[in-house]
């Protein structure tokens, strides 16, 4: 068995495993919508999708006109990439 680790993609980590990383990293589970996510963080909130081949994360009113900023990660980037990516913020 492959030991996992931050530079593993995202792809290789069980579900399970990638809700806790979620948890630690701030984010409340949706208890109606089990793929999607919030996180609140200094200057900024999105809602994190887990969708079948991305992993969707929306900036809220993060947009110089106050729309929302959409950006998609490959589940082939590592996680450590993904959570450079999304978490520091639009």
């Amino acid at each position: 068995m492959q030991k996992l680790t931050a530079k593993s993609p995202l792809y290789n980590f069980p579900l399970p495993e990638i809700e806790r990383w979620l948890k630690n990293m701030g984010c409340e589970q949706n208890p109606k919508l089990l793929n999607c996510w919030y996180v609140k963080k200094r200057g900024w909130e999105a809602q994190i999708t887990l969708e079948i081949e991305d992993l969707i994360v929306n900036y809220l009113n993060a947009g110089a006109d106050g729309s929302d900023i959409k950006r998609a990660f490959r589940y082939s980037l590592s996680r450590q990439d993904i959570e450079d990516a999304v978490f520091s913020g639009p």
